[in-house]
């Protein structure tokens, strides 16, 4: 429970502002622009905490806090159309079990590691997923045999990204 004695503001926002600015700065934001975000979260839970009213988290004030952040990072990102995919809604990850700050921790691995895929994942998962392509189309658009080399491919990519979260997470 955070609530408006039990918060010291200035400890939170001294431990968690560079941290939060170096994982800012690995979605290519500007360090002014990675500043003005943390400073938004911390505004935005400050805010939650004014009025008066407990709020119930199951994870640490940090974590919340990152969770606020990231949220608005990952907001700015798609505003500017720099966020490529919407990764929240891969089918394949189940999220159903995770806590909304560890969905957002989860949402961001994904998109980091996405954004170390190679090309011709990233164009499968994007032109499926965030443009809607059918299978049959993406076969014409990138020239493959058939929908079943896309299907495959596209599984592949998948397996790929969940590997490297399972190993980020240890």
């Amino acid at each position: 429970m955070i609530n408006n004695k039990s918060f010291d503001l200035e400890r939170v926002y001294s431990e968690n502002r560079e941290k939060f600015i170096g994982f800012a700065l690995g979605y290519s934001v500007t360090k002014d622009t990675a500043i003005d975000i943390y400073q938004d979260a911390v505004v935005a839970l400050m805010e939650q905490i004014k009025k008066n009213k407990p709020i119930a988290i199951k994870s640490s004030v940090a974590t919340y806090l990152f969770a606020i952040g990231k949220y608005m990072l990952f907001h700015h990102l798609k505003k500017e159309k720099r966020l490529t995919v919407a990764i929240e809604d891969l089918p394949e990850i189940e999220w159903d079990f995770m806590e909304a700050a560890q969905k957002e921790e989860q949402i961001g691995l994904l998109q980091l590691y996405y954004e170390k895929m190679g090309e011709h994942c990233k164009k499968i998962l994007q032109l499926f997923y965030y443009e809607e392509k059918k299978l049959e189309e993406i076969v014409h658009l990138l020239g493959y045999e058939n929908k079943d080399v896309v299907k495959s491919q596209k599984s592949r990519c998948i397996k790929q990204l969940k590997t490297l979260i399972a190993e980020h997470n240890g």
